[in-house]
């Protein structure tokens, strides 16, 4: 019967995280309207701490695949996508891994926040820098070195973007966590 469980909430918060792929997603950077936050990796963060961490990455594979299946934007989704879930999948772990180490508390939550944004953004910018910004050029014909600059791109885009997008997410999955604790607590001791 818990098979059943896992399998039809790991559905369920794939299903919402997909939806919260696509509404509400929006740009925070002046001149880098491309860059936008979504709130998809709430559902997949509550996942992760209620079921574990495979059960997380399963949520995070998931409610990508339906982006790429159903909602496809072309060059922009099949390159970003993977960045997405690379850098996410560091951003869950290292939460998850600081939370396990202590009693769930919204104080462990925030410093695994914190180092999670810090992982979530050095990956970024090594993943910009070795596969983002060269597919962009070669498929979309969009060369960010010649027209804003590689080091540019990276210190005023990329960085204060991650940045703020894993302080957001964190601040927002904490506090739809800890408002649910209880039952979300109720729910982890019937799964596990």
């Amino acid at each position: 019967m818990n098979k059943t469980r896992h399998l039809t909430i790991i559905a369920l918060l794939s299903a919402i995280s997909f939806v919260l792929m696509i509404f509400p997603q929006f740009p925070i950077l002046p001149g880098a309207s491309f860059l936008k936050i979504d709130f998809s990796i709430v559902p997949v963060l509550l996942g992760t701490l209620l079921l574990g961490l495979k059960q997380g990455y399963t949520i995070l594979i998931l409610r990508s695949v339906l982006k790429l299946l159903l909602n496809n934007e072309g060059p922009g989704d099949l390159i970003g996508i993977p960045m997405n879930i690379m850098g996410m999948a560091v951003f869950i772990t290292i939460i998850v891994l600081v939370m396990r180490r202590t009693k769930l508390s919204k104080g462990q939550f925030m410093w695994g926040t914190v180092l999670g944004t810090i992982g979530l953004t050095l990956v970024m910018v090594i993943l910009n820098y070795i596969y983002a910004v060269p597919l962009y050029a070669i498929f979309a014909n969009f060369d960010i070195k010649a027209t804003i600059g590689m080091g540019r791109y990276l210190l005023w885009m990329v960085v204060p973007f991650n940045l703020i997008e894993g302080i957001l997410l964190g601040v927002v999955s904490g506090a739809v966590f800890f408002s649910f604790q209880r039952v979300l607590s109720s729910m982890h001791s019937q799964l596990n």
